[in-house]
């Protein structure tokens, strides 16, 4: 059993700001907003959706195949997955344009700053669902905006159950789109924010929405999950992590875990408590893919 995860792929540009955005950020001068950040430290990482989520499937013994779109700079990103293991055979490269690319600022807090350029992922709505009898589950992650509502319609008439996980992208989508979604999906993840922002879109309380699938998730950072089903919410507690190191791409690893349970037929609960496992550990790690899982907890 295989699942398709369709996302991005992307460079990531992380750099730690040592104070607070609060502090630089005046809440009445925002008609004027003129700030600089000092960032001692700059890396590059392998990053995007698509890209984060197999690689903790694959951590975890999962069969992630990502789908994806990239540009000319991409050889060094597809080289790495196939190390891995990780199949590149639905990722296509195109010669006119960059892959995507996030630059991510982070304070003392761990609030965040992205900026981001699309690049090669605008014309991920070039591929589309393959009919393979081994792909038994999908996601749809943060993508084109053409790929996610084609690849939502593609996944439903092909008859594979997928999660619809909005992230960033959620903002895209009109009240009647994003209700599309849920009719089409099986599980659907979001955090707390993008959760409130579903709801107001679509008209549907997180109960009402929930009645709509199988699941959904509402990820909470450190103090875990709450899981929706059939109108009924239950809290799955988080996992303390060693030490904060850096939150990009925990996200991802929640959902790769969640993924991996899913092939499994696992309860969502037991997908949940994985996914705030990995979650947690990943948080001690720099870079969306620099963990290694141990069965029992991973090493950066």
């Amino acid at each position: 059993m295989a699942t398709l995860i369709c996302g991005s792929l992307a460079f990531d540009t992380i750099m730690d700001f040592e104070g607070r955005f609060a502090d630089q950020i005046l809440a009445e001068q925002l008609h004027i907003l003129n700030v600089s950040f000092l960032v001692p430290t700059l890396r590059r990482d392998f990053g995007g959706c698509a890209g984060n989520i197999a690689y903790a499937m694959k951590q975890l013994g999962g069969e992630p195949l990502p789908m994806a779109t990239v540009g000319t700079d991409a050889q060094g990103y597809l080289d790495r997955l196939r190390a891995l293991g990780i199949s590149t055979e639905f990722v296509r490269s195109l010669d006119d344009a960059y892959t995507a690319q996030a630059m991510i600022m982070t304070d003392r807090d761990n609030n965040q700053i992205t900026a981001f350029h699309p690049g090669a992922m605008s014309a991920a709505h070039l591929n589309a669902v393959p009919g393979r009898p081994d792909i038994r589950l999908g996601i749809i992650s943060p993508d084109g905006r053409e790929a996610m509502l084609q690849h939502a319609q593609q996944f439903h008439g092909a008859g594979v159950p997928f999660v619809f996980d909005p992230g960033q992208g959620l903002p895209m989508f009109s009240g009647e789109e994003l209700r599309h979604f849920v009719e089409l999906a099986s599980w659907i993840a979001v955090n707390d924010y993008e959760g409130r922002m579903l709801s107001e879109r679509t008209g549907w309380s997180l109960a009402e929405l929930s009645q709509r699938v199988r699941g959904l998730v509402v990820t909470l950072g450190a103090a875990g999950c709450d899981l929706w089903e059939q109108g009924q919410s239950t809290h799955v507690a988080g996992v303390q992590a060693a030490e904060v190191v850096d939150p990009t791409g925990c996200g991802d690893a929640w959902r790769g875990a969640l993924l991996y349970g899913l092939e499994q037929g696992w309860s969502l609960a037991r997908c949940a408590e994985l996914g705030n496992r990995l979650g947690a550990l990943k948080v001690a790690a720099r870079g969306p893919q620099n963990y290694v899982w141990r069965g029992d907890g991973l090493t950066a």
